[in-house]
């Protein structure tokens, strides 16, 4: 099968998604002006250089109270900073729980029932139980093309790692299982990891 995207793929269900897949999913937590916390989840998400370390996540729809976007990169416009929370298989109900469609303030750490804790480098919540945490200050946001996509971009100032993930100097993603999505309503875990040398190492 080949399509082109702007004349429709015919199908049931759009498969773009699911081809793009595994993705890791960025547990984004913002706090805007008033002191208000916001958590939700992006799966458009992943780290994009090492010197100095940077992440990115793309938001893709708005809600009516955000105009043009959706309550976190309103947040993040308005002040400049982000975290990024991984999430764990342990995690993936209170996540999904997170994503809902709410009002403008609504704080999901409490709609969620999940304990937080204060960042170290920004003015910001993190999920006090997740692997690991990424302070980051936003470097840019750029518009995409399309309605409502925008991709936000943040140099990493502070990172918090769970201390059991930890095992002989290694952040072993075995320990905690990390959530990923897929196309549709789809997710999966990784259990199992396995190495690769490069040709020249």
């Amino acid at each position: 099968m080949f399509y082109r995207p702007e004349d429709g793929h015919g199908l049931a269900h759009n498969p773009f998604n699911a081809i793009v897949t595994p993705r890791p999913i960025g547990w984004i937590s913002t706090r805007d002006m008033d002191g208000h916390d916001n958590l939700a989840p992006y799966s458009f998400f992943n780290a994009v250089a090492y010197v100095p370390p940077q992440v990115m996540f793309a938001s893709t729809s708005s809600k009516a109270d955000r105009g043009d976007t959706k309550d976190s990169v309103s947040n993040i416009r308005e002040t400049g900073v982000f975290c990024v929370n991984i999430v764990e298989y342990a995690a993936r109900d209170v996540m999904n729980k997170s994503s809902a469609m709410v009002d403008r303030g609504t704080d999901e750490f409490t709609l969620a029932g999940i304990e937080r804790a204060e960042c170290e480098t920004v003015p910001v919540s993190r999920v006090a139980g997740a692997p690991a945490s990424l302070e980051c200050r936003m470097t840019q946001i750029i518009q995409l093309e399309g309605e409502s996509n925008f991709a936000v971009f943040g140099e990493v100032v502070g990172i918090h790692m769970r201390d059991d993930c930890l095992v002989d100097g290694r952040f072993d993603v075995t320990r905690f299982q990390p959530l990923t999505r897929l196309g549709y309503r789809d997710y999966a875990v990784i259990k199992e990891v396995f190495n690769l040398s490069r040709p020249d190492d």
